[in-house]
């Protein structure tokens, strides 16, 4: 952030008492940028901090594709997000009225907004011709269009250059390129036979981000879509770049984020911070996953919370959900809810390893400790679930239909620490 002015001041009192620090504690992290606060002044959202010791944040994919084009649906799904605990909300629409979608969201949701604006622009020229056929004005325009709505962060892939391509034709990928911003890109400088316009043209860039206020988001064009391709030349290429476009950023008083990967195994995930933290000078790094493996499509919120939990216990700030519907279809309302819970418990242990939040987990033992079902429910990431699952088997027991009369917190509590039974804690 550039020079704080009151409002700012506002914000930053609001987001550190959200996190339980002190607010000079955090306005020194935003000066250094290894914290951001996105917050474009058009959508004003709740304040929501990222970065370096910090409460790991996480952020949930909604947004409609040619297939499926239900704002409605899609304005669920990002109440659903929200209910369960998602910080921010990304709308990656590619079908139907992409504006009109935009809009919706940034009205309903008051956390932070992000897209992706070529996304935008690649979709509607597609519609009358190819992707190659953008301009550098239709990429930039877009990008104003999205700041001019409100969104609080977006997406831009500036470290993918010409250079970049030759490796990539140099090196044959597995899997090539799978950020579908960074293809739109690489498509269009191999048939323009032109540099990278966001790239190139990043000082204008810098300068609507600082007019509009918004954050940033250095999009891994070239992160690895499979085992085989994690931690190649290509990817470590392109962070080196983004870390000289991080320090360009911090220079103009723009907030910046780097987004990483991708498809990682469990022994690289530290590597790879730790990387990004050293070539990007502690700017908050935004994971999508890393799934840690590539043979789990439909428990891939799984793979990405094994590896969401490693990647932010080494320090990643802000993990990207990925749902059961990644690498199969556009998420469900019900798959937006199970990415979100499983990104969360993913966030939730790693802040239990970086020492926060500790105290929940206590409550949760007491409450198992005396058999507290209603009191089990309200600490528990997803309430209804735990009520659901405890009440299909019934039991006459107090304690669940597993251990029934045989519960080893019962047996104790009567014979180790004399005490008979359990008192009734009201749960129907």
């Amino acid at each position: 952030m550039g020079p704080f002015t009151m409002k700012d001041k506002d914000l930053i009192m609001r987001a550190a008492h959200q996190e339980g620090i002190e607010p000079k504690k955090l306005e020194e992290l935003l000066r250094g940028g290894r914290a951001v606060l996105p917050c474009n002044p058009i959508h004003s959202p709740v304040p929501v901090a990222i970065g370096e010791g910090l409460r790991v944040k996480v952020n949930a994919n909604i947004g409609t594709s040619r297939d499926y084009t239900d704002i409605s649906e899609e304005l669920k799904k990002a109440a659903v997000a929200i209910k369960y605990g998602a910080d921010a909300v990304m709308d990656l629409s590619t079908g139907g009225d992409i504006d009109e979608v935009r809009r919706r969201v940034l009205d309903t949701v008051k956390l932070p907004v992000g897209t992706v604006p070529i996304y935008q622009q690649g979709i509607e020229k597609a519609r009358r011709g190819a992707v190659v056929d953008l301009t550098e004005d239709d990429i930039f325009g877009g990008i104003e269009r999205h700041a001019k709505d409100g969104v609080d962060f977006m997406t831009v892939h500036c470290g993918i250059t010409r250079e970049s391509v030759q490796r990539l034709r140099r090196q044959r990928r597995l899997t090539s390129v799978v950020s579908r911003g960074g293809a739109f890109l690489v498509a269009w400088m191999v048939h323009n036979e032109k540099e990278n316009p966001l790239y190139e043209n990043y000082d204008y860039l810098l300068e609507l981000a600082k007019k509009y206020e918004f954050t940033l988001s250095l999009g891994d064009g070239l992160r690895p879509g499979s085992i085989a391709d994690a931690t190649d030349r290509p990817q470590i290429q392109e962070l080196l770049i983004l870390g000289e476009l991080v320090e360009r950023a911090r220079a103009s008083g723009v907030q910046v984020i780097v987004e990483g990967p991708g498809h990682i195994p469990i022994d690289q995930i530290e590597a790879n911070v730790r990387i990004e933290k050293s070539v990007c000078k502690g700017a908050p790094f935004y994971v999508l996953g890393p799934l840690v493996t590539d043979i789990a499509p439909g428990y891939d919120h799984i793979t990405a919370a094994i590896g969401g939990a490693l990647a932010a216990y080494h320090g990643a700030d802000f993990l990207c959900y990925v749902t059961p519907s990644e690498h199969l279809a556009l998420p469900t309302i019900e798959d937006v809810r199970t990415g979100v819970v499983s990104a969360r418990i993913a966030a939730h242990a790693a802040d239990i390893a970086r020492g926060r939040d500790l105290k929940l987990d206590e409550r949760m033992s007491r409450f198992r400790k005396e058999l507290d079902w209603k009191g089990m429910f309200d600490t528990a990431i997803d309430p209804e679930l735990a009520r659901e699952r405890w009440s299909s088997r019934a039991t006459k027991s107090e304690a669940c239909s597993m251990c029934g009369d045989v519960c080893a917190m019962r047996i104790m509590s009567e014979y180790l620490e004399g005490r008979k039974g359990q008192k009734d804690h009201g749960v129907c």
